[in-house]
């Protein structure tokens, strides 16, 4: 072999190794994203990354002066602080947080995420630390109180909740108006736009309190849910840690505490802190 084909094989076969560098490299990125980050590179980078709502009150909402308030902000908080760390708060909207979990581009979801078997399939959940039931509000006007009233009847929900799955599933006879945020299917409510909206019965609870045309005409659907933070499938170290938290908080009735402080001025008195909270 001359110097010049001795060259060309040697440039070729360093250009190979290169590229399987770089191949097995990316497999090991592309690995590590799909796990998602473990408590010990969280921690390491001083910071954690929690997708909440920006609209839904009292869970997770933007107040006047820009700042964060809510039930599961206060979690957020809480968890942050036992990491030590602080939170880089990422709003989502229902039909985005499997997506924000799976891409990495959260560490949790605190956004009111309710335990689904569907859900379980794409992603992980923790410890549950609030229970909630699908349910109807509607103008008393024209109070609806029974489901087989919805027939035919337009019917608000948000996409990517377990209220659209239950009327997409088990009933079927009412028409479906489905919006991205809880701002646009509230307002669609007030401007009469449909008869009824469904969602988690505990916050619309708390809507009504502030619009007292309206009324929970229908307080439970389908069986008991239950709301617990959300983790990327397969990260079992996020998952561990928030359990074991969750167990923390639950001995230490934080969860009751967090109750009183951000959701009970925003309920009737109809409304008990055993109906949301998970006990011990």
């Amino acid at each position: 072999m001359n110097k010049r084909l001795k060259k060309i094989a040697i440039v070729i076969t360093l250009a190979v190794g290169i590229i399987g560098f770089n191949f097995e490299h990316k497999i090991a990125d592309a690995a590590t994203k799909q796990q998602g980050r473990t408590i010990k590179q969280i921690k390491k980078s001083g910071k954690i990354k929690i997708a909440v709502f920006g609209d839904l009150k009292p869970y997770g909402w933007v107040d006047k002066n820009g700042k964060r308030q809510g039930y599961d902000i206060e979690l957020a908080k809480k968890i942050a602080k036992d990491l030590g760390v602080k939170i880089k708060y990422v709003q989502v909207n229902a039909n985005a947080r499997v997506d924000a979990l799976n891409s990495g581009k959260v560490d949790l979801a605190l956004a009111n995420f309710t335990v689904t078997p569907e859900r379980k399939e794409v992603i992980s959940f923790a410890k549950p630390y609030m229970k909630v039931s699908i349910g109807v509000a509607s103008k008393k006007t024209s109070l609806i109180t029974k489901v087989n009233q919805l027939k035919g009847k337009n019917l608000i929900v948000n996409k990517g909740t377990t209220a659209e799955t239950y009327f997409t599933k088990e009933y079927t006879s009412a028409k479906l108006l489905k919006f991205d945020s809880k701002t646009q299917q509230f307002a669609a409510l007030k401007d009469g736009r449909a008869d009824a909206i469904t969602d988690d019965n505990s916050y619309l609870f708390a809507w009504v309190k502030d619009h007292p045309d309206y009324k929970v005409g229908i307080k439970q659907l389908g069986e008991q849910s239950y709301i617990a933070p959300g983790v990327q499938k397969g990260n079992k170290s996020v998952l561990k840690w928030t359990n074991k938290e969750i167990k923390k908080l639950n001995k230490s009735d934080f969860f009751k505490k967090n109750y009183k402080k951000t959701l009970a001025p925003y309920f009737g008195d109809d409304v008990k802190s055993t109906d949301i909270t998970i006990g011990k």
